[in-house]
C-alpha cells in the first residue's frame, strides 16, 4: 500500500471533498483523483462515497483514515524533532479570537506569549464565526458560547459574565432598567444586529425569564460600543470585561445585577479541529492560554 496515497486520503476526507483537498495541497484536482483512485485500486475496495455537497468515507475508509492520520502524525513528529534539533522552541501557531475578548483581554496575553517565546510565529484572525476552522487553516479558536459545536473538541476556559451598564450621566438623566422589561422602551448598545430581534436569557436562582429586544446600535467591534456607552447613547448589553475598568472608576454604573444575563452564551471555550497533530509549538500555546484564562476567571 502506498503511505503516500494513504496520507492524501487522509487530507481528502479532512478537506472534505477534492477541490479542497487539492488547494490545500497545492496541487491539480486531477492529481489528487487519480492518487485516490490508484489507492483505491491497490486495496481493491470504494474508500469514499461522492455526495452532492461532500466525500465521506466507507467503512473500510473510515479504518484506513484512522492509520492514515496515526502516520501522518508520527511523520509530523519526526519531522519536527529532526527540525528542532540544536534550536530552541520555535513553529508557528495560527490562532482565531473574537473580536471583542481577543482585543480587550487577550492582547496582553498574547504580547506576553510572544515576549516568552519570541522564536513561535503567531498568526492572528480577530473573528467571530466558527464555521469552518478547517478552511482557515486554524490551529486554535477561542470563542465564547452556549454550547461547542461537536465536530470540534472543545476545552472549556472561564465564563463570561453580561451586565447591563450605562454611563453615569444617562443614569442620572435617563434613569436606569428595574427590570427586564424595562430594558424595551430604553436604547439598547450591544453586539447584536440593528433591525434584529435580540434574545436575552436571564437567570436568577431557579428562574429563567427570557426578553426580546431591539437594539438603536451595534456593533462587533467592542471598543466602539465602550465609547458609545461612555457617551451616553443608552443601555449597553455587553460582557463585563468591556467596561470593568470604567465602573471600577464610576464612570459606568450596572443594573439588573442580581441576573445572570446571557445573548450569546457565557461560557469561553478553546476549539480545536480533532485528529489534527499539534506541534509542539501549538501544544506550548494551548498550555498558556488555558493557564492565562484560569487565572483571569
Amino acid at each position: 500500500m502506498d503511505l503516500t496515497g494513504l496520507v492524501l486520503l487522509v487530507d481528502i476526507l479532512d478537506a472534505g471533498n477534492l477541490s479542497s483537498a487539492a488547494r490545500k495541497l497545492k496541487v491539480s484536482r486531477a492529481n489528487v483523483s487519480y492518487h485516490l483512485q490508484q489507492l483505491e485500486k491497490s486495496v481493491g475496495v470504494q474508500l469514499v462515497r461522492r455526495t452532492t455537497r461532500r466525500i465521506e468515507p466507507t467503512e473500510i475508509g473510515q479504518t484506513l483514515y484512522r492509520h492514515g492520520c496515526a502516520i501522518r502524525d508520527e511523520l509530523a513528529a519526526a519531522s519536527e524533532a529532526i527540525t528542532m534539533l540544536g534550536r530552541g522552541l520555535h513553529g508557528a501557531v495560527r490562532v482565531s479570537v473574537p473580536t471583542g475578548f481577543g482585543q480587550l483581554v487577550m492582547t496582553d496575553w498574547l504580547l506576553e506569549f510572544k515576549r516568552q517565546y519570541p522564536e513561535i510565529s503567531l498568526e492572528l484572525l480577530f473573528e467571530n464565526r466558527v464555521d469552518d476552522l478547517l478552511r482557515d487553516e486554524v490551529d486554535v479558536a477561542i470563542r465564547v458560547m452556549s454550547e461547542p459545536p461537536e465536530a470540534l473538541v472543545a476545552r472549556e476556559l472561564a465564563q463570561v459574565r453580561y451586565v447591563a451598564c450605562a454611563s453615569t450621566e444617562f443614569a442620572r438623566t435617563t434613569g436606569l432598567p428595574e427590570d427586564l422589561e424595562a430594558l424595551r422602551r430604553l436604547p439598547l448598545i450591544t453586539s447584536s444586529v440593528v433591525g434584529r430581534e435580540l434574545r436575552l436569557a436571564a437567570y436568577r436562582n431557579d428562574v429563567r425569564q427570557e426578553v426580546t429586544l431591539n437594539p438603536t446600535l451595534a456593533s462587533e467591534n467592542f471598543q466602539f460600543l465602550r465609547e458609545a456607552i461612555l457617551s451616553g447613547l443608552g443601555i449597553g448589553l455587553v460582557p463585563s470585561y468591556v467596561v470593568q475598568e470604567d465602573v471600577r472608576t464610576g464612570r459606568v454604573v450596572t443594573a439588573l445585577d442580581p441576573w445572570r444575563l446571557s445573548i450569546f452564551g457565557t461560557r469561553l471555550f478553546l476549539l480545536r479541529m480533532p485528529g489534527r497533530y499539534q506541534t509542539l509549538a501549538v501544544r506550548t500555546f494551548i498550555d498558556f492560554i488555558i493557564n492565562k484564562a484560569a487565572r483571569w476567571s
